[in-house]
């Protein structure tokens, strides 16, 4: 690890209360060759009736999504799974480029078992977006994805698929099965999104407020949409969202942080910051790791990162650190 004095930090009163706009910090993501075409009405899909009555307690109260309209039987069949239920419990965005809305559909009666994810996009979108989304998936070189014929068109792997329909891209995401089962999932999807109602755009918490001036610094601009909310462990998540870059910051439990924390302490890109137990920039990334005792984990993350100025995440994790430190 090669760790540097930080800079800026003579007056961190008036970091905190950073403001203004930036350059903007937008790439361009590697090309991908041509995509294969998967038919429409794939040969696997399930013989189950095109009918299915959500299992939700009467006593809940579940919001008008995806989760509550999708053919819980069509599930079922799709993924051989042994039951499908609704989770009411709201799920934090999806925040990355683009970021999604999610709720989640459970696959199996324990708690911590696999989950259905199906995603709305936060801001309206298009093909470039599509497009966009599609070559940044190509460049983590992860499954290979091949193109799908559901909405205006999109792209899956046998983990996910996501499609354009209408003004919005949406995902869906669970565990491993084939291409074939989540084109089944994405047209059931298509079918059920019409009139589905629209998130506002700014969903706040007060505590986040503190970091929006050095938001908008590391991002380049204002936020046009936010997605504020908590993990289950009961952690502020703060997220700043535009179509082409993001920056959020949120906390995981673990049973032993400072193990946890060895790969990003020896990293040579990693800047030490008086932040927490032990906090880093990343130089290279713009991310930021800060370690609170024993079993907590803060991440401040900027998408796409690359060109994200150091000093401007600096800025940013003495703005919000207090939330996950204090």
């Amino acid at each position: 690890m090669r760790t540097r004095p930080v800079t800026s930090l003579v007056a961190l009163a008036g970091l905190l209360a950073l403001s203004g706009c930036g350059g903007g910090v937008g790439e361009t993501a590697p090309n991908v060759p041509p995509l294969v075409s998967v038919s429409t009405a794939p040969t696997e899909s399930p013989s189950v009736s095109p009918s299915g009555t959500p299992s939700v307690p009467p006593e809940s109260k579940v919001a008008d999504t995806l989760c509550v309209r999708m053919n819980q039987a069509l599930v079922q069949a799709t993924l051989a799974v042994p039951v499908v239920r609704i989770q009411p419990k709201a799920v934090p965005a999806e925040i990355g480029v683009p970021s999604f809305d999610i709720c989640q559909l459970a696959l199996s009666a324990s708690p911590s078992g696999p989950v259905l994810r199906l995603g709305v996009s936060v801001l309206p979108a298009t093909r470039e977006e599509l497009t966009a989304a599609q070559q940044a998936y190509a460049a983590t070189k992860a499954e290979p994805a091949r193109a799908i014929a559901v909405g205006q068109g999109g792209y899956g792997t046998s983990k996910f698929a996501v499609f354009l329909l209408g003004t919005r891209l949406y995902k869906v995401e669970g565990p491993v099965a084939t291409q074939t089962k989540y084109v089944v999932l994405a047209q059931e999807a298509a079918r059920q999104a019409a009139g589905l109602p629209e998130a506002a755009p700014l969903i706040t918490r007060e505590e986040c407020e503190r970091g929006s001036n050095a938001a908008a610094k590391v991002m380049g601009t204002t936020a046009t949409a936010r997605r504020d909310s908590e993990t289950a462990a009961g952690d502020l998540v703060c997220g700043w969202i535009t179509s082409t870059a993001v920056v959020y910051s949120t906390a995981r439990r673990m049973a032993d942080a400072a193990a946890a924390m060895a790969s990003v302490r020896k990293a040579p890109t990693s800047q030490s910051v008086p932040l927490g137990d032990e906090g880093y920039v990343d130089t290279a990334t713009g991310r930021g790791t800060i370690r609170v005792g024993t079993d907590k984990i803060a991440d401040l993350v900027p998408l796409p990162g690359a060109k994200v100025k150091t000093d401007d995440m600096v800025a940013f994790a003495l703005a919000v650190s207090p939330l996950y430190t204090r």
